[in-house]
């Protein structure tokens, strides 16, 4: 089996990228980790991946194509997508890339249609008795709540509506906008929380990442936290058909009561993802030991308490360069 590892959609994923060449090279001491994007020359994490493919946009019907040519040509043993678009294309197609001899890093299509839709989420939740913000009627509303899309990533299209004045009709018109209650962020501390399921789809790890401080939607600022969420979410979701790998969940916690409200469900490494890294939760060794290597992976939780993570702005200096459809480590 080939060993060389894909992420794709690499984009600003330098730190996911170094924490899967720091794993590999531990396993594989030849073996590179490869990155995509759709413009490498202009992704830093093309300038610190082993090379990097430009490739169509993960819609256009030739993505797959290219995909599995990409890593055909270079001994790809390994897809490890990171952005929601991906998702259900990649999971559409696992067996096509499974024939291959390459495993995608990707859930089965049904949960990841329970995760791209936030409608089925909260069903999900709800089934495994996680509590999750009570609907609100747009047109009978009760102050303050919040509206954000069904399929939204990227903390786009949200609105915190604290009266009358700030529902407007645009708001209202949106078709994809779900009204709910607001969670008070005075009394609840929000988390992610980074589990990973092993190939008997059951959680093998599970760190909780309180989110201190958000910017652009992804953590800016955070810690590791050995809380009550980690006995509440194995109790409830040990096993979950047909999910696989790494995935993320976010929820509202608050500390007095341990009540808990589920907010939605990402089956993919978060961008925050590093931090729990570097506590301990190392997903990369696991998805390398499971699908590289034939070993069972154990229940683990002797990662680091209370690490904390404070992100500041860094930069890639490199000189500019024109790629075509060539691997490329752009120096």
């Amino acid at each position: 089996m080939n060993h060389n590892i894909i992420i794709t959609s690499a984009g600003q994923r330098v730190a996911l990228v170094r924490d899967f060449k720091e794993t590999l090279v531990r396993f594989y001491a030849e073996a590179k980790v490869f990155t995509t994007d759709m413009n490498p020359e202009l992704a830093p994490a093309a300038y610190v991946s082993d090379g990097c493919f430009e490739v169509l946009r993960v819609t256009d019907e030739n993505y797959i194509s290219q995909l599995l040519d990409i890593c055909k040509k270079n001994e790809i043993g390994m897809i490890v997508p990171t952005i929601d678009t991906e998702l259900l294309v990649l999971a559409e197609n696992k067996k096509l890339f499974n024939d291959n001899d390459i495993i995608v890093c990707v859930s089965d299509l049904d949960f990841i249609k329970v995760c791209r839709d936030k409608r089925n989420t909260g069903d999900f939740l709800e089934k495994h008795n996680i509590r999750v913000p009570k609907a609100v009627d747009k047109y009978n509303p009760t102050f303050p709540l919040f509206a954000k899309p069904y399929d939204g990533s990227l903390s786009t299209n949200l609105h915190y509506i604290k009266n009358a004045e700030e529902l407007t009709q645009d708001i209202l018109d949106d078709p994809k906008l779900l009204f709910m209650e607001y969670i008070d962020k005075e009394t609840y501390k929000e988390y992610t929380i980074d589990m990973y399921y092993g190939t008997d789809n059951c959680v093998k790890c599970i760190v909780p990442r309180e989110r201190i401080k958000i910017r652009a939607g992804e953590i800016n600022k955070g810690r590791t936290v050995k809380c009550p969420l980690m006995d509440y979410i194995k109790e409830r979701l040990d096993k979950i058909e047909g999910c696989i790998g790494c995935i993320c969940i976010q929820v509202f916690f608050n500390p007095l009561t341990e009540d808990v409200v589920g907010i939605e469900i990402n089956p993919r490494f978060g961008g925050g993802y590093p931090q729990s890294y570097a506590a301990g939760g190392n997903y990369p060794e696991m998805l390398i030991k499971e699908y590289f290597l034939g070993e069972k992976i154990a229940y683990i939780d002797d990662w680091k308490d209370n690490m904390l993570m404070l992100r500041f702005d860094d930069a890639v200096y490199a000189l500019s360069l024109i790629h075509i459809s060539e691997p490329t480590r752009p120096y």
